[in-house]
This record gives structure tokens, C-alpha cells and sequence, in this order.
């Protein structure tokens, strides 16, 4: 199969790279606007985070109120910062399956969020997503756009992401655990959520498919080349030798979601084993659905296997 008269070089889901360096998408690109949303009463909008890189987010906010200045300086709502999925090829906070996801979670959860929109691999070599997502972290704690310094408390930070986001959102707990922010002072995260994460390493695990495990190699080649160690590269595999410690994850809290059916499920697994061997100090748990795969929440979110996932994550969310 060729396009303009060039080789294909790589193939996988949703993603043609060609001879001549050009990409071709074949899906995860749709978008809807930002706006009011009818059926859960949040409003989102588009922002800039940093004009030079092109990174983006959608800023959400459940239904507020109105209120004394006095009563809404108590009742500002924490802030949540998700990373969508896609394999770091793939995706947008504009996404109708995650833009649908994060309205559920802001009206269930109360939460101001802000769905980053990092910049995609191949055309943005890995580790352009993980230095996009520490920027808007830091730009996000800075309380940089008046609905978060209106209506969100910069002092209670959440992460969460799916898939290649919940790799994201793993790494952005260790780098603000192991060097902090570049802000005024460290943010303030509380809890963790990871929902599918996708993590690898060069050796397979037993309980791993062959097929996914090379597949995974072969894409993080082309959207990593400079990886340290390839697969074992701390940022892919964070219980690879040399990698940071599990321990300094920042945050109180930790919730780990997998699925039964899901070849990403055993690397999960042992990620959640990991992070409780490490000594770390925080609350970790563990999540898994059964009987369906991966990210079905997003793209079945009527299911009630979702609904029972999304209850775990607001309990999650609400437990103080």
C-alpha cells in the first residue's frame, strides 16, 4: 500500500509512516468543539499554553453557583489534569470519546480539569509529550487562566490519564516527586489515577502476548528513537533499572485501573506491585474490570461495566 508513489515503512493502528517522512492517520483525529454541555451541565473552553511549542488544553467547570466572594473562595474545587490516550500518536483533548469522558468526570467528581493537548509523535519525536505535559502541569499550578485562579484550588491537584496518558500522568508524579516544579513551589498532588496504563519493558512478561509485546517495541522505536534502552527506557518501563524510584511518587493517593482483557493488563499489574514494594508512603489501589479491554470505558461509556469504573474513580476522587 502506498500514498503519492512512497513506501510504507510502519503500520499500526490508526497510523501509516512513509518512505518519504510524511504520516498518515487513519482515525483518532475527530473533534468536537468546546462549549456548554447539555446532558452534564459542564462548560468547557480551548486555551493556549505555550504559543512557541503549540501546546493546548480544554478547560472544563461543572455548574457554579453563585456566591459571596467570602463563600467562593471556601468552596473553590480542586483541579484535575488529564492526559488523553492514543499511543502518543493519536488524540486530542477535542476527541469526542475523552471530551464525553472528562464532561462525565467533571460533573460526577466536582473538579475543575484541564485535558492537555501535548504535541503527537512521529512529526514530535518522544519526549516532546512528557516535556509538553510538565509544561502545562507547571503553567496549570501557576493558575494561569482565570477559571482555574477563580474556581479552582491550586493547592489540591489531580492527575489522571488513559492509556498513553496514564503514562503520561505516571511520569508527571515522579518528575514533580523526584525535581519538583518549576513554579513557585512543588504542586500539590494528591491522588493519582492511572486507567489502562500502557508501559512496557524488553523483557516479556510471561502473562504478555507475543505479538502485542513486539508490536509495542516496534512502535516505540518510531516514535522514540532516542530512548535510553530502548523499552527499558525509565519513561516506558518505570521498573527498569535505573529508574527513578517508585517511592518519590508525589501524591497522598493512587488508583490503578486494568482490565481482564487487556493486553497492557499484566504490565499494570505489576506496576501497582511495584509502587507498593517501594516503600512508598502513600495509599495505593488497585482496580480491575472484567471480561472487557482496553480504554472500554471511552469508547462504551454506557456500559455497566463503565459506570462501575467511573463510581470507582469518583469514589476515589471524593475520599478525603
Amino acid at each position: 500500500m502506498d500514498s503519492g508513489g512512497t513506501e510504507v515503512v510502519f503500520e499500526s493502528d490508526y497510523f501509516r509512516l512513509y518512505s518519504d517522512g510524511h504520516v498518515e492517520r487513519t482515525g483518532g483525529m475527530d473533534t468536537v468543539p468546546a462549549g456548554f454541555d447539555a446532558d452534564t451541565g459542564v462548560t468547557s473552553k480551548d486555551v493556549v499554553v505555550n504559543a512557541a511549542t503549540g501546546v493546548t488544553a480544554r478547560l472544563y467547570v461543572p455548574t457554579i453557583e453563585a456566591a459571596s466572594s467570602a463563600e467562593n473562595s471556601a468552596a473553590k474545587l480542586p483541579i484535575l489534569v488529564f492526559f488523553h490516550g492514543g499511543y502518543f500518536i493519536v488524540g486530542s483533548p477535542g476527541q469526542p470519546t475523552y471530551h464525553r469522558y472528562v464532561n462525565s468526570l467533571v460533573a460526577g467528581a466536582r473538579v475543575v480539569a484541564v485535558s492537555v493537548g501535548y504535541r503527537l509523535a512521529p512529526e514530535h519525536m518522544l519526549p516532546a509529550a512528557y516535556d509538553d505535559a510538565w509544561a502545562a502541569l507547571n503553567w496549570v499550578v501557576s493558575g494561569a487562566d482565570p477559571w482555574l485562579s477563580d474556581h479552582g484550588d491550586l493547592g489540591r491537584v489531580f492527575l489522571a490519564g488513559a492509556s498513553a496518558g496514564a503514562n503520561i500522568a505516571h511520569n508527571m508524579a515522579i518528575a514533580a516527586g523526584v525535581t519538583g516544579s518549576t513554579a513557585a513551589g512543588p504542586p500539590r498532588i494528591e491522588r493519582v489515577i492511572l486507567l489502562h496504563p500502557s508501559f512496557a519493558g524488553e523483557q516479556k512478561l510471561e502473562e504478555e502476548s507475543e505479538a502485542f509485546w513486539q508490536a509495542n517495541n516496534e512502535r516505540w522505536a518510531i516514535i522514540f528513537p532516542s530512548a535510553r534502552g530502548g523499552l527499558d527506557d525509565p519513561r516506558i518501563n518505570p521498573t527498569a533499572a535505573g529508574a527513578p524510584s517508585l517511592a518519590k511518587l508525589v501524591g497522598e493517593r493512587l488508583l490503578v485501573c486494568t482490565a481482564s482483557e487487556d493486553p497492557r493488563a499484566p504490565r499494570g499489574r505489576a506496576y501497582c506491585a511495584a509502587v507498593r514494594a517501594s516503600g512508598w508512603r502513600g495509599d495505593t489501589e488497585w482496580f480491575e474490570s472484567e471480561g472487557v479491554g482496553h480504554c472500554f470505558f471511552v469508547s462504551n461509556p454506557g456500559s455497566p461495566k463503565a459506570a462501575k469504573l467511573m463510581d470507582r474513580v469518583l469514589a476515589f476522587l471524593a475520599r478525603h
